[in-house]
């Protein structure tokens, strides 16, 4: 197993402009840094997102072999929980524990979504509760107070933590997770976001008694108040919204919660829609294709597959000033920055290979790897960086905790069932000549008729006419052709008559 390879920390961020686009139907968030998408957030009002949510499941089966259990929390598909999310297993890490003695079919169970359905996959839970507010995360079901990695230095960790224990009550009973948002927010602010989430999670234990399994207890934040509490920071320029009525709302949360987004949220008022003024829907568009051009005519392919994601770096038309080496070097150097862009903007998880061009130098191979560290050092999302293998090819893995965007926008194609080919008219013809053989042995018919698409049709009367003539004669029936224009290149029928 490769060893990690630790991101850097201290990366300078440059400024992010959020642009919010809402519509009746959908509400779409895109990031830009130095005027280039790089994040994009989408909302549907038929399908919005799980992750957050809170519901009342019943365990409709235990699976101790797999140490998991499949709930019903009154969705299509029943979700999944392991034994590593329950909240006494998380509690007690190192104790060896046994799903069937924590849950038994049946039994009604509180749990949370921590990743939402991808593909046939249910949501995955935990019954470890956690309530996300503007500066803090409520642990209702926890004592412990953490703080969050991207807070450092030991003295600012240090004292948050005993600004918060001199806001709770004694013996309050309840953990939080301090946010990195929490080192410029006052006590009155803390306090109000405790009081906040105090008030969430009595609701929610209330209405646990009261209402009936598979219930949704609680739902986040709609995507454009979750952009305030969770994306805004120092470093964000400007917020442009293009609906008045959401800036409002927007503008109302933010005075109460997100006080200092308040002078960086602007209403957009502009002649072109907000994300053509800002070019998002080609870049939207580019990135649903599986190829990216960078400098110099040197490109990217990027193809993602149910198991893992794989990136292969390509000089193209790219020839370097001084040796073939050296063009290597650079085209692989500005790789590193696209691919960690591209992952972020296609919200791409799990395994990911990266296949870049070969190099000779050592010295070449580790400033690579260095400079994709670096890249992928802005991702909101964490990610491992495990190095090249033996095989010369760079392992990473990221979180999935959502669908990527090709999955969100689009589908399998009907004809070709999501494989990306279609068999030739050439494949077509001789699978129905085969299948013609086959029915004549069987059935004693008059004549046999093919109906296809045109191009299987047309290659029958031209290219194909003499094996088709020969068939005619082996099989001693007459065959006819007919042409079904809705029949796509690989549909076709034989009709016995």
């Amino acid at each position: 197993m490769l060893p990690s390879i630790p991101l850097p920390k201290d990366v300078v961020r440059p400024p992010e402009t959020v642009l919010v686009n809402i519509t009746p139907q959908e509400t779409r968030v895109a990031v830009l840094e130095a005027n280039k998408i790089c994040e994009l957030h989408i909302e549907r009002n038929s399908g919005q997102g799980l992750v957050g949510n809170i519901y009342l499941g019943v365990v409709r089966r235990v699976l101790p072999g797999m140490q998991s259990a499949f709930i019903d929390i009154g969705l299509e598909r029943a979700a999944f929980l392991h034994i590593v999310d329950v909240l006494e297993q998380r509690q007690n890490p190192d104790a060896t524990q046994r799903i069937e003695h924590m849950l038994f079919e049946g039994q009604t169970v509180l749990v949370q979504v921590i990743k939402d359905p991808i593909n046939s996959k249910g949501a995955r839970l935990s019954t470890q509760i956690s309530l996300a507010g503007r500066f803090l995360v409520h642990l209702p079901q926890d004592r412990h107070i953490g703080v969050s990695q991207r807070i450092e230095d030991e003295e600012e960790r240090n004292s948050l933590r005993e600004r918060l224990n001199s806001l709770l009550p004694p013996e309050a009973g309840h953990g939080y997770i301090i946010r990195t948002s929490a080192e410029t927010a006052t006590d009155a602010e803390l306090q109000a976001d405790i009081d906040y989430l105090t008030k969430v999670w009595a609701d929610i234990q209330h209405q646990a008694k009261t209402r009936p399994p598979e219930t949704l207890l609680y739902q986040d934040l709609p995507l454009a108040l979750r952009v305030l509490r969770d994306m805004f920071s120092g470093n964000t320029r400007e917020i442009l919204v293009d609906s008045t009525e959401n800036f409002h709302k927007m503008q109302a949360f933010a005075t109460q919660y997100v006080q200092g987004a308040v002078s960086r949220l602007s209403l957009f008022q502009g002649e072109r829609p907000l994300f053509e003024t800002h070019n998002v829907e080609a870049e939207i568009n580019r990135a649903l294709q599986p190829r990216v051009n960078l400098n110099f005519g040197s490109y990217l392919i990027i193809e993602a597959t149910e198991a893992m994601t794989t990136i292969d770096v390509n000089t193209g038309g790219f020839v370097g000033a001084r040796n073939f080496d050296e063009t290597v070097f650079k085209t692989n150097l500005e790789a590193c920055h696209a691919i960690a862009r591209e992952l972020r903007l296609r919200n791409l998880g799990g395994i990911i290979i990266i296949d870049f061009i070969d190099m000779a130098s050592d010295a070449h191979r580790e400033t690579v790897l260095q400079e994709l560290a670096k890249a992928l050092g802005f991702d909101r999302t964490r990610v491992t960086l495990n190095g090249f293998t033996s095989l010369g090819l760079v392992e990473l893995t990221r979180k999935r905790t959502r669908e990527n965007l090709s999955h969100a926008l689009c589908e399998a194609c009907p004809t070709c069932q999501g494989r990306g080919r279609l068999k030739t008219p050439q494949t077509v013809c001789y699978e129905i000549q085969r299948e013609i053989v086959r029915e004549s042995r069987r059935f004693d018919v008059k004549q046999f008729r093919i109906l296809a698409s045109p191009e299987v049709i047309d290659l029958f009367l031209d290219e194909e006419s003499q094996s088709l003539a020969m068939l005619i004669d082996f099989i001693g029936k007459p065959i006819s052709l007919a042409v079904e224009n809705s029949y796509t290149q690989e549909q076709y029928d034989v009709v016995l008559l």
